[in-house]
């Protein structure tokens, strides 16, 4: 066996030496550096693997520092792993929220109802429809409504009057 030989990391002795004086140290460090106790222990086995796996090309000068990168680096890995996972599990969960219970025919129904509305409004005049619209989607009052259009409240008032008995009759009778 050759000087070379009994200093390598392959050898089966130096590698348990190497773990024995080096692994609570890089343990210790890895729970400060990501504040994770069992994140740290797996880290540390991790990163013993990877030495073992490699420790042909792993000089024993340099084989403390090289662990600690490695560690280091497995850690950001994981981190960022977990954080990829966590935008799809937002993205998947804020995906599933709009997901209804509703019956294929209800939602057939229900947009069948909104394009036949939409095309009610439609039709209704040019000032009906736009008091309509001003107060049932916009959400302003009559009063902001007579303002915007410099008339009167109760000229805004018969618009939407004439504007609900349209729709009304077009559509049944809603609550609005």
């Amino acid at each position: 066996m050759s000087q070379k030989d009994e200093n390598s990391l392959c050898n089966e002795r130096n590698f348990e030496i190497f773990f024995k004086t080096h692994a609570a140290a890089l343990r210790n460090f890895l729970i400060v550096k990501f504040s994770d106790s069992e994140l740290a222990e797996d880290l540390t086995q991790e990163a013993f693997i990877k030495i073992w796996n490699i420790c042909a090309t792993v000089i024993p000068k340099t084989a403390k520092s090289y662990l600690f990168t490695i560690g280091i680096n497995l850690g950001i890995n994981k981190k960022r792993h977990d954080q990829v996972v966590f935008k799809h599990q937002n993205l998947i969960v804020s995906q599933n929220v709009s997901i209804t219970n509703e019956s294929p025919e209800f939602v057939l129904l229900e947009k069948e109802f909104a394009d036949k509305f939409k095309q009610v409004v439609a039709n209704l005049s040019e000032k009906q429809r736009t008091v309509f619209l001003l107060n049932r989607v916009e959400k302003k009052t009559y009063r902001e409504i007579a303002e915007i259009n410099q008339v009167s409240v109760k000229a805004i008032e018969k618009l939407m009057h004439k504007a609900l008995q349209s729709i009304k009759k077009e559509i049944g009778d809603l609550k609005f």
